[in-house]
This record gives C-alpha cells, sequence and structure tokens, in this order.
C-alpha cells in the first residue's frame, strides 16, 4: 500500500508540473488534489525537490534506454528516426524539466551535476552516431563537419518542444512529428545521393 501511495504520488506530480509548471504546484497542491493528507505525502517525500529527483532518476533510465546504440552493428537513417522518437517522447513526458529547468537547477546541485551528466552522454552518443553514418557510407562530411552536425542535433533535439510551446503549438503529437524532420533535416547535406532520396521518401511518409 506504501509503495502505491509513493508511486500515485510521483504519477500525480509529474502530470501537475507538466500542466501547470513546476514552480507553480507545491506538495499541498498535490495532497490535496490525491486527497491525502501533507504528512502522508511527507512520510514519503521529504519535500518537493526530492519528489522531482526521483522524477528525474525515472527520466534518467528512459532517456539512456532511448539513447542506446544499435546493437552489433553501424547506425542507419531508420534507426536515428526510430532513436529521436524515444527521445522526444521522453522530452514531452517530462517536459517540465526542460521548461522549468533553469528554475529547478538553480536550487537543487544534485540535480545540476545530473542533467549535465545526461548531457554529456546524449553528446557523446550523437557524436557516435554521425560518425557511425559516417563509417557506414551514410553521410559524407569531415570531421569538423561531424562535429558541428552532432552539437546542432543534440541542441535542436532539446530545445525543440520549447520551442513549439513558446509558439503556440497545442498539438504535441504535431510537434514531436515536425521536431523529429527537423532534426533529420540537419543530416540532408550530408547525405549521399540515394541515401537524401530515402530521406525524402522517410520524410513524405512520416508527414503525410
Amino acid at each position: 500500500m506504501a509503495r502505491d501511495t509513493r508511486q500515485r504520488i510521483l504519477d500525480c506530480s509529474l502530470a501537475m508540473f507538466n500542466a501547470q509548471g513546476e514552480p507553480t504546484v507545491t506538495t499541498n497542491h498535490i495532497a490535496d488534489e490525491l486527497e491525502i493528507s501533507p504528512g502522508n505525502l511527507y512520510y514519503h517525500f521529504r519535500n518537493k525537490d526530492d519528489i522531482i529527483e526521483q522524477l528525474f532518476t525515472r527520466y534518467e533510465a528512459r532517456m539512456d534506454e532511448a539513447l542506446a546504440p544499435p546493437d552489433g552493428r553501424l547506425p542507419g537513417l531508420e534507426d536515428i528516426w526510430l532513436q529521436l522518437h524515444l527521445v522526444f517522447e521522453c522530452i514531452w513526458d517530462y517536459r517540465f524539466l526542460y521548461r522549468d529547468l533553469l528554475e529547478i537547477l538553480s536550487r537543487n546541485r544534485r540535480l545540476r551535476i545530473r542533467f549535465a551528466r545526461i548531457l554529456k552522454r546524449a553528446d557523446d552518443r550523437a557524436h557516435a552516431v554521425m560518425r557511425g553514418l559516417s563509417q557506414a557510407d551514410v553521410i559524407r562530411a569531415a570531421p569538423a563537419e561531424i562535429d558541428a552536425a552532432a552539437t546542432n542535433l543534440l541542441v535542436l533535439a532539446t530545445f525543440w518542444l520549447n520551442y513549439a510551446a513558446i509558439r503556440g503549438d497545442r498539438d504535441e503529437q504535431k510537434a514531436i512529428r515536425d521536431g523529429i524532420v527537423q532534426v533529420m533535416m540537419l543530416l540532408s547535406p550530408f547525405l549521399r545521393d540515394a541515401e537524401r532520396v530515402h530521406l525524402n521518401r522517410l520524410t513524405r511518409a512520416y508527414t503525410d
């Protein structure tokens, strides 16, 4: 029963943070939403930052899974497409972490360190993907171009949904699709002719 209550608190907190913004939601609001006493909530979590850290642990595990490379082979365009899907869906499900990022990290040094580490892993993965595409002869690019493109991929993927929200997009699934297409289009100038045609076919099938 205690474990169920803990899970309910985390699920409710995530929904409220995403819908209302983390800074506006207090532990009392969460307790009221769940119809439990504040004391019951504090039995499971010390404070709101404790809840956020536990949510971040869930986010971190899911993002690490999304960033996992193909097993035993070089990546192709379809692998990148699928990986971007998983990354964007994770960002969307934990979007309060990105929308309220500066507010959260400014008061929580542990989360600041953990977020920096996951960005470092994502950066390493983006560079590995670009090098893998080059080794697989999918793209043709100089090492400096590969490094710059990898950084651009990461920055765009990380902050696209924030951009879409500020722009006023209300259809999250469309925002995710648009973001994936936008990131994939960063690869287009480096693709060989056959792969560029393949990317255009993927894009048309995806957006139609």
